[in-house]
């Protein structure tokens, strides 16, 4: 389902579109709807949102059925800082009984209709005591039985979105009608905000039902609900810059399947875009025409897999897919063919959009019908893209510009699924909480979330849990302090560690899961003893958060690493379990393995394979070792992108890091990088409905993702932003924080990134490197980690690109250090983008090191890291 969170920040028009002509052609050509309904529903006076709409207030209106007489209007008890603004989350209209809004229409036009929903306590309701159900008086249920307080909770969102279009109404009288839901012999129901706003006639021609060439559904009578709204290879668009339809499309990253996930590409500063009408120019903002994701220029590897999104959908409905194409590169028919396959059937064979457009730069979206069936397990929707290899065209690739998935209402003009399920382990969480199993340590169970640079700070009750946070926002208090210092958000001088990662428990056995502990081997204390000559100080390697790290020997002849708790540290059981769960599912070459660990009395030891060179850190200042070259440098980045890339995408689920730092990164007796210590590590969203996780700030200052650090929502782009920290550590061989320079100068972040733009970066870079470095590979290394440091996650780079750029990068230096060039395969492309198609060069032989390391030819076709098997007789 479309997540319904909306972005706070707005991307500047010169990142969103790179040419200006192209701007002002989309600025020109928004649709201006001719109707708009804002209602700031519960409000006795109108205000204004975040993106500059007035809503107006339905205090004593004439839409409400009764006069407003059984209904109140109330104020939620608290504001959670994610919400974007005040209006219209902070009013409520509550009903007790059955009560419509009337609202006049054209009836000559389809309209969206948004509802706002906020789960706060109103007029001393509590949140979770609202289930109710909405429906329209033209027959459509929306809602049944719905809560908004399971909804967000399972989703981990501050708010709820529900946006659908409907066709014209008869008589231009649209019912919006809420009936409560009785629950404990009460019921009520309550809504934010109201929104219908008029809207082109986008869904004119019928889609195609995949599996039946001969049958299509009809859209333009239908009602739909919006699911997702992807802006493919492209970031985040947010309503202000959509075409006119107030519109939030999302980065397709969280969506992708498989580890490998293509490239992508943006236009050049030529290009400018052919609309072939005004409703193709409405379907889509101009800017996502101007991103695309492909498959890579490697024919070989493109016909061993297929470019695929998931999503969770409801089942017993029939879905619209709408896939937005546009051809940036190519001029000609046969070159660039493609099958498309839903659900792993084909819904369109030989796809060819220069065919289909007949030119360069027209953008075209094409409609596809599906059916869910109700069957066992999760209701995925597959979109999988592969090249027409029958076609022989020539360019072996698929494209993808945008993609939007529509439920369209069922024969009895039902729209509504059911509430999400919350995780398991957050019920089994509170469950525990309720028994009472943590009240000997209950100031554990709390966290400080430190608020923006503003001058606020906001507390959480927190669930402690394996990676689980409940968010609860009626448990929200005020503290107060304030947090506030020049920078705006890093404390310049003071521990590396933020005052919210305080231990979520100190050592108890009580405490440990012997469910987690079970998920790998486990030593006795009198064996890691004996591996440590009873914890012998001379074997002592380092020392961190979690405690002592020993050298030790298991098995006779075993090097391993033994980390051992303190008793006094800041992290705790949570830490502890965390980092087996997540260690015992993982493997991966650039990932640090365990082996086992030991709780025996009260203890909590890690046993890990052993890293001869020790941390990455040791290798780069303040150390006797002999320093790195230019080419080890770059090759270790490498390896921990790999490993972050594939924490980010080739779990069933997004994992964060949380703590990607130089010490944090390992190399083995082979120069081979692996990231390390997953004790902060947090499960990203878990449904393709959430964009973020909202948890308490945890991570080391210097590395801080400062988006993170104010908002308190967590994104694998917080990782990033460390990993850029890591980049320009590494080639300035100086520490994240340094109190001892100058106040410009102590946070490397902010320091590196002035020179950066100031184009003086090479006066603080390591001299050790000055004179060895390729110019085109520092300049291509230094923008990769400027764009690592954006200050806003929708403005990074996946670490799926960070890695590309940097084998990117290491092509330069070898090209600089042999004197030759890199091995060239032939692109899409062409010469018509010497940078991008490089980039693509670099991205394809990531790819390769991704998916193929010790495989031939033979293992890449049947790997399991692609989407899904290759069968040249369709699906």
């Amino acid at each position: 389902m479309m997540a319904a969170r909306r972005r706070g920040v707005l991307l500047a028009a010169a990142v969103v579109i790179a040419v200006v002509e192209v701007l002002v052609l989309a600025a020109a050509e928004r649709y201006k709807p001719p109707e708009s309904i804002l209602v700031n529903c519960g409000s006795a006076k109108e205000g204004q949102d975040a993106d500059g709409r007035k809503w107006v207030t339905d205090q004593g209106s004439k839409w409400l059925s009764d006069g407003g007489k059984s209904s109140i209007m109330a104020d939620a008890d608290a504001q959670d800082p994610s919400l974007p603004s005040p209006v219209p989350y902070m009013s409520a209209r509550v009903f007790t009984k059955e009560t419509a809004y009337s609202l006049s229409v054209d009836d000559a036009d389809r309209h969206w209709l948004r509802l706002h929903f906020y789960p706060a306590a109103y007029h001393g309701i509590a949140p979770e005591q609202f289930f109710f159900s909405v429906s329209t008086s033209t027959g459509i249920t929306l809602l049944r039985n719905f809560s908004v307080y399971i909804t967000a909770k399972a989703l981990s969102q501050a708010y709820i979105i529900r946006e659908f279009t409907l066709p014209p109404v008869t008589g231009g009288a649209l019912s919006l009608t809420f009936t409560p839901v009785a629950v404990n012999n009460a019921s009520y129901a309550f809504v934010n905000g109201i929104e219908i706003v008029s809207m082109p006639n986008i869904f004119a021609d019928p889609a195609t039902m995949v599996g039946f060439d001969d049958q299509t559904v009809d859209t333009a009578a239908g009602s739909l609900q919006t699911m997702y709204r992807l802006n493919v290879g492209g970031s985040y668009v947010a309503p202000t810059n959509d075409s006119g339809l107030s519109r939030d499309w999302y980065d397709d990253t969280p969506y992708l399947y498989g580890a490998a996930v293509g490239v992508t590409y943006r236009a050049n500063a030529t290009d400018t875009l052919k609309f072939p009408s005004p409703e193709a120019e409405y379907a889509a903002p101009a800017s996502l025409y101007l991103t695309s994701r492909s498959m890579g220029p490697n024919p070989k590897v493109n016909q061993n897999y297929n470019l695929t999104w998931v999503f969770e959908v409801d089942s017993n409905f029939t879905y619209v897919v709408r896939l937005h194409f546009c051809e940036l590169l190519l001029t000609k028919v046969n070159q660039r063919v493609f099958d498309i396959y839903i659900n792993n059937r084909t819904a369109q064979a030989d796809a060819d959009v220069i065919g289909w457009t007949t030119g360069k730069d027209v953008p075209v979206f094409k409609d596809y019908a599906t059916f869910m069936p109700d069957s066992q397990g999760d209701k995925i929707l597959w979109v999988a893209l592969h090249p027409a290899t029958d076609m022989k065209p020539e360019f072996y690739d698929a494209l993808l510009n945008g993609l939007e998935v529509f439920k369209m209402s069922d024969s009895s003009g039902n729209l509504a699924g059911p509430n999400p399920d919350p995780s398991k382990m957050l019920e089994e969480a509170e469950m525990e909480l309720a028994a009472g199993k943590f009240k000997e340590k209950p100031s554990n169970l709390k966290a400080a979330v430190i608020g923006g640079a503003a001058g606020g700070a906001a507390a959480f009750g927190i669930v402690a849990a394996i990676c689980v946070v409940a968010y609860q926002s009626k448990k929200r208090r005020e503290l107060g302090t304030s947090v506030s210092h020049s920078s705006g958000w890093l404390p310049v001088y003071g521990s590396s560690q933020t005052n919210a990662s305080k231990s979520s428990g100190g050592k108890s056995a009580a405490l440990l899961n012997p469910n987690i502990t079970a998920m790998c081997r486990h030593f006795s204390f009198p064996e890691i003893k004996a591996a440590t000559k009873n914890f012998d100080e001379s074997l002592v390697i380092g020392v961190g958060g979690f405690g002592k790290v020993y050298r030790g020997v298991v098995d006779g002849d075993t090097k391993v690493a033994i980390k051992r708790s303190n008793p006094s540290s800041e992290q705790g059981v949570l830490e502890f379990q965390t980092e087996i769960e997540m260690l015992s599912k993982l493997r991966h070459k650039h990932l640090v393995s365990l082996i086992g660990c030991c709780e025996d009395d009260g203890e909590m030891i890690l046993v890990y394979d052993f890293m001869l060179h020790g941390t990455l850190r040791e290798h780069l200042y303040k150390t006797g070792k002999p320093p790195l070259s230019w080419r080890q440098r770059l090759e270790i980045t490498i390896g921990a992108a790999r490993g972050l890339h594939y924490l980010h995408t080739g779990a069933k689920y997004t994992i964060i890091h949380r703590d990607v730092k130089t010490t944090n990164i390992l190399v083995d007796e082979n120069w081979v990088a692996k990231v390390s210590d997953f004790g902060l590590s947090k499960t990203g969203p878990t449904t393709a409905m959430q964009t973020h996780v909202s948890t308490m700030v945890k991570g080391s200052f210097g590395y801080l993702d400062p988006e993170y650090f104010r908002r308190q929502q967590l994104t694998e782009k917080s990782d990033v932003y460390s990993f850029g920290v890591v980049l320009f550590e590494v080639l300035c061989a100086r520490p994240a924080l340094n109190p001892s320079l100058p106040r410009e100068q102590v946070s490397l972040a902010d320091h590196a990134m002035s020179c950066q733009r100031k184009g003086t970066l090479q006066d603080i870079m390591d001299p050790l490197l000055k004179g060895k470095i390729a110019p085109d590979c520092l300049k291509k290394y230094a923008e990769t980690a400027e764009k690592c440091l954006a200050d806003h996650g929708v403005d990074r780079p996946s670490m799926g690109d960070v890695l590309w750029n940097l084998e990117f990068a290491l092509q330069m230096q070898d090209t600089f250090e042999n004197g030759g060039k890199p091995e060239g395969v032939g692109s899409a492309g062409g010469g018509s983008s010497t940078i991008s198609m490089a980039d693509s060069m670099a991205a394809s032989a990531a790819a390769l090191e991704l998916i193929s390391e010790d495989m031939d030819e033979e293992d890449i076709a049947n790997s399991v890291v692609f989407s899904q098997l290759v069968h040249p007789t369709g699906r």
